[in-house]
């Protein structure tokens, strides 16, 4: 990345936890943080999740996100979204049900509707760079017709034309292919937590496909003794129920978060899964554990003057338990 993007990105992380951190700091509860966090960061562009969403196979933004209240024990999440402008907010009025936990497509955006959330046309989520990726990575199948768009600075929408059979091609490898999530933890004066996650998804990914991000137990999990969000190759996070399995070192091994969430990710590097989580304890005691190259990240306390940290490199360390795993 250059100078510029990467003193954006600092910028944005900056941002979204000063305005979550901005909560607690008025005694706000930890739900409440994280939800403010990740609205932050699903209007900013540069993120992918809400306005910065990765384009599926063909070329439509669905966008998912789960929530959860750890002291309570209750959960919301939402998927294959596209025209609600807060996937997080979503999922909190989910939460807030008190009769379902998880809900997709167009019954979850009438439920959006219903509950007076923040409705936009598909084109909000059109970004020129994200659109560039989408180009560029292409995977449709040789017998379905598709479309090559192009878009300027200031489009709104991309403009359209065939493509021929001749010229399709899908990739054996996925790697290159940008893919991210958003997500914030928090514990609040109670000592109470929470985290929430939201994602645009994997940036080419066959129109349906969900990932962990809206999962409560694989990107997403809270309890009374640690809150983790999570951020990489989905597929992998669901197949080994990444943030329960974290919780559930703690609760049943004695480990810290920090001693679960790095042998979490150490165990899924080794099957060739890719990513990492945040974690955070009642004590506020933080784990920022990954095993890919970077991962952005911020951190902010009383430890931190109350001031946001902010961390993109694997070589950079922001708090304890900032941890870059190497196999």
């Amino acid at each position: 990345m250059s100078s510029d993007e990467e003193k954006q990105l600092r910028a944005g992380l900056f941002h979204a936890t000063e305005q979550g951190y901005a909560v607690l700091a008025k005694g706000g509860s930890a739900t409440d943080a994280v939800e403010t966090a990740v609205q932050a960061l699903e209007d900013n562009p540069l993120f992918n999740a809400g306005k910065g969403a990765v384009f599926n196979r063909d070329g439509v933004n669905q966008l998912e996100a789960s929530i959860m209240n750890g002291n309570a024990n209750s959960a919301g999440a939402a998927t294959l979204l596209t025209t609600v402008k807060n996937p997080v907010s979503l999922a909190r009025k989910i939460m807030e049900s008190d009769f379902h936990v998880f809900l997709c497509g167009p019954g979850a955006e009438h439920y959006a509707r219903e509950q007076g959330l923040e409705i936009v046309d598909p084109s909000y989520f059109w970004t020129k760079h994200r659109w560039e990726q989408h180009e560029r990575g292409y995977i449709h199948t040789a017998d379905t017709p598709i479309e090559k768009c192009t878009g300027s600075s200031n489009s709104l929408s991309p403009t359209c034309t065939h493509v021929p059979i001749s010229e399709r091609n899908e990739p054996h490898d996925y790697s290159h292919l940008p893919m991210g999530t958003v997500g914030s933890v928090a514990v609040d004066v109670n000592g109470y937590l929470a985290a929430a996650t939201s994602t645009g998804g994997m940036s080419n990914k066959w129109n349906g496909r969900i990932g962990d991000s809206p999962v409560i137990g694989a990107g997403t999990f809270a309890d009374k003794a640690v809150a983790v969000s999570s951020t990489g190759a989905g597929e992998y996070f669901i197949r080994q129920g990444t943030a329960r399995y974290i919780s559930l070192r703690v609760q049943l091994l004695g480990e810290s978060p920090r001693q679960a969430s790095r042998a979490v990710i150490a165990e899924m590097k080794t099957t060739g899964g890719d990513g990492g989580v945040i974690c955070i304890d009642p004590d506020g005691n933080p784990s920022m554990i990954f095993s890919s190259a970077g991962m952005y990240r911020a951190y902010c306390s009383t430890t931190t003057e109350n001031v946001p940290v902010v961390g993109i490199f694997g070589d950079e360390v922001i708090a304890p338990g900032d941890i870059h795993i190497e196999i």
